[in-house]
């Protein structure tokens, strides 16, 4: 696909509590309104319009939702990491931005994952491969239930965080290990954009710094 230049200034993103009232206190959980600008939310969302996607695909079976990876892609069929074509110029700004949420290096943002949800595609409950770390996920067009729960004696503790369109969350720490997540199917066109970062890069930069 053809890099996309935009003249468009891009906004600082709005700061704000962790804690919205819509927003559940899941260990390690953050989220941020107004991540991007409705400009910026219309520009990416055009770009998305020019991606090849492909359907979700694991140990063969294949999901209602379509997918595309740039940088990394993992391959559930042998559990192993693959190099695929860069990130993008369209979300080289998307990515800068996810990395400053997240206190983390740009650079270490090796994958990026877009995800469009069409009208009956949702996902599982799943927890993200352990080969990545935190996970960063940018949401569009369409609001979104974002369901999490964790093992507790025989039943499931559960929360839920309404995504709304232009918003962005992380996943870290128990939230990420120890918390499943799931997202009902949308009744509108939505998208996602994830990035993460390789477990191991991830935590070898973190003992850097803390040397």
């Amino acid at each position: 696909m053809e890099a996309r230049q935009s003249n468009l200034r891009r906004a600082e993103p709005r700061q704000l509590s962790l804690l919205e009232p819509e927003v559940a206190a899941a260990p390690g959980f953050s989220y941020r309104a107004d991540f991007i600008s409705p400009a910026e939310e219309r520009e990416l969302v055009a770009a998305f319009g020019a991606i090849d996607f492909e359907p979700f695909e694991f140990h063969g079976y294949l999901g209602k939702r379509r997918v595309v990876s740039f940088g990394l892609h993992y391959d559930f069929g042998n559990r192993q990491v693959r190099e695929r074509p860069p990130i993008p110029d369209f979300l080289q700004w998307l990515r800068d931005r996810a990395a400053a949420f997240a206190g983390i290096a740009p650079a270490l943002l090796r994958h990026a994952l877009v995800i469009e949800y069409e009208p009956g595609a949702g996902i599982g409950w799943h927890r993200d491969r352990p080969v990545f770390g935190d996970v960063i996920g940018v949401s569009f067009l369409s609001p979104c239930r974002f369901r999490l729960r964790r093992r507790q004696g025989t039943g499931w503790q559960r929360q839920a965080v309404m995504l709304a369109p232009r918003s962005a969350y992380i996943l870290r720490g128990a939230v990420r290990h120890e918390w499943e997540h799931s997202i009902p199917p949308p009744e509108t066109l939505r998208y996602s954009v994830t990035f993460r970062a390789p477990a191991a890069e991830q935590k070898g930069s973190q003992e850097m710094r803390a040397g």
